[in-house]
């Protein structure tokens, strides 16, 4: 009926700036609020036209979108979207959203800190302070630089090219892998991975999850990548094979590593936890609270462009506007 809200359901945590941006456009109906998932879905299941996402942590698949006969979008937060089925969605005529862009920067200061502190020891250091160790004798050097090293990204996309820049600031050779050169970008390009391991000594990996780059660090990468080798991985956990990791952080087949994802997180395997020469941090990402309020209001910019009868702003390339049915 023309004039009547769109039926919006909420998936995940009701943050502020969701729920506020929404309620007034929209018919909302926040899936927490539900006691009884089925009882709460059946009512409303052929009215909800769009779905909105909080946290990437919530699972959108078939098996729930199916649910709704007049879905035409669903706009998640989260610049990564393998959390949802962007083929299932394009096969049915969905148009998935994410929040790219507002990110970029921050993730790339998270990156450059992760490296940092990977490659100097600092966490170990702190630790070695307030043990109160320094008295006693001042903390080892540490065994790595940057000074000597060259950077190869694994990903070249926008956060890619953020963390490029800083690292090149801090006067270090950058080369990139990824799987088409990208345009505009004079870094070495290196068609394949493996080449990329052979002339570099660390590895910052910023890849989208999925199917496409499931374990693309390997036994093999770690081993080309060798001694001295460092692995920062700002991605996913999955692009990690990370049983193989583990062996060649024991073996030492490479230096040591930095990590901000996992492959089963916030479970983290307690042979990683054990070892000290690493540095472990809980997906900070894009973990501050200016950048992911920024990210909520474009989930909600997304719904209300939709709703008012325009584009989406941020669409997957899976699933552009206007969609196919």
């Amino acid at each position: 009926m023309p004039g009547e809200k769109p039926d919006v359901l909420l998936v995940g945590s009701k943050k502020p700036v969701i729920v506020n941006g929404l309620q007034n456009a929209v018919a909302l109906h926040a899936l927490a609020d539900a006691t009884d998932q089925d009882a709460f879905l059946k009512p409303i299941a052929g009215k909800v036209r769009a779905i909105a996402v909080s946290l990437t942590a919530h699972k959108v698949g078939a098996d729930l979108m199916q649910r709704f006969p007049k879905l035409e979008l669903v706009s998640t937060f989260g610049v990564g979207y393998d959390h949802v089925d962007a083929k299932w969605a394009a096969a049915h005529g969905i148009t998935v959203t994410n929040t790219p862009e507002v990110l970029n920067e921050e993730v790339a200061d998270t990156a450059l800190g992760l490296l940092l502190s990977t490659v100097r020891e600092l966490p170990q250091a702190e630790r070695y302070l307030r043990a109160g160790k320094w008295p006693k004798a001042g903390y080892p050097l540490s065994v790595a630089t940057l000074r000597d090293r060259t950077v190869g990204i694994v990903g070249m996309g926008r956060i890619g090219q953020a963390i490029a820049r800083r690292i090149e600031a801090f006067g270090v050779p950058v080369v990139y892998h990824s799987r088409n050169p990208q345009q505009g970008v004079a870094y070495k390009y290196y068609p394949k991975l493996i080449d990329m391991a052979r002339d570099v000594d660390t590895l910052m990996v910023i890849v989208p999850g999925g199917p496409a780059t499931k374990n693309i660090i390997n036994k093999e990468v770690l081993e080309t990548l060798g001694p001295r080798g460092i692995l920062i991985n700002m991605a996913r956990g999955s692009v990690v094979d990370e049983p193989a990791l583990i062996e060649a952080l024991r073996n030492k087949t490479i230096l040591t590593a930095g990590l901000d994802v996992y492959v089963n997180e916030p479970e983290v395997p307690p042979e990683l936890i054990a070892m000290d020469h690493i540095v472990l941090f809980p997906h900070l990402g894009s973990g501050s609270v200016h950048t992911r309020k920024a990210m909520d209001q474009l989930v909600v910019d997304n719904v209300l462009a939709w709703a008012g009868g325009k584009a989406p702003l941020t669409p997957v390339p899976e699933t552009p506007w206007p969609p196919k049915r």
